[in-house]
């Protein structure tokens, strides 16, 4: 492997020393509740706050991934500190962490990317981004032999979500599931942020993606992944998957005890019948 993305938010958003950070996911995993979903896995959404914030609420997602044919994953992001015009797939041949190297599917990347305007192969995005990052070490602790397609949404428009959708439809197989990384509301009172969170909770819980995407659209809720989370369920909607369930929603405040300013986390599962 000649290019592989080393750790940026290793030592911020969780544990730098890989035994420690084993020991922590194992305990986010235990603490959080076991759902069970009456379908085939599909994906979820998961926060990428540091792990103290919201590393309880991705473990309910996670947990599902125990036990599951789960290959490949396609992990998509926003784009926190680049904003390009497009949307960029990992070029390089692996993302590493504390616990390890995980390989790229390079024939998947490849399947998003081709004949595509708007979806390339690149590292625009991917330099300093910890939302697709502070996925992988849950991955590596839930999964034995997987690979990855590391995603970063430069823009969000209607357009790249679109595109991002159907490029996703023609190019996974059975033994692949999504990641829709994205946080909610930012930096509210507790109180606003409930309301506003609350929207999101409804439209995925009735798998209305399109309500979803309104509601983004007008402000009356936020999510920095909800291109992310739109392109996951429009994908799933596409391949006959029309189920979704929130597993678990909270704020930061509920760590920190500080209610004044505030930033929403949700884990959710898409399945099919």
């Amino acid at each position: 492997m000649s290019l592989i993305r080393k750790p940026a938010a290793a030592g911020y958003f969780y544990p730098a020393d890989a035994s420690k950070l084993k020991a922590e996911i194992d305990v986010l995993l235990s603490i959080s509740e076991k759902r069970e979903i009456p379908g085939k896995l599909f994906g979820i959404v998961s926060p990428h706050a540091g792990y103290i914030y919201s590393g309880k609420t991705a473990a309910f997602g996670y947990n599902l991934f125990k036990g599951k044919n789960i290959k490949h994953v396609i992990i998509l992001s926003p784009s926190h500190r680049e904003y390009f015009p497009g949307i960029s797939v990992y070029e390089g041949d692996a993302y590493q962490t504390p616990l390890g190297i995980v390989p790229v599917n390079k024939k998947m990347a490849e399947s998003l990317t081709g004949q595509s305007k708007t979806i390339f192969m690149g590292e625009e995005g991917h330099r300093d981004e910890h939302a697709i990052e502070v996925q992988v070490p849950f991955l590596q602790t839930v999964l034995d032999d997987f690979d990855i397609v590391p995603v970063v949404m430069g823009d969000q428009g209607k357009l790249f979500i679109d595109e991002l959708a159907e490029k996703i439809t023609n190019s996974i197989d059975e033994s692949t599931v999504i990641v829709s990384s994205s946080d909610l509301s930012h930096y509210y009172k507790a109180d606003a942020a409930d309301r506003m969170d609350s929207i999101v909770e409804r439209d995925i819980s009735n798998f209305n993606y399109e309500g979803l995407f309104d509601n983004f659209e007008a402000g009356t809720c936020e999510a920095c992944g909800a291109g992310t989370i739109i392109a996951m369920m429009k994908s799933a909607d596409k391949l006959n998957y029309h189920n979704s369930m929130v597993l678990y929603r909270n704020n930061s405040g509920d760590t920190t005890g500080d209610k004044r300013e505030v930033v929403g986390y949700l884990s959710a599962a898409v399945y099919g019948d």
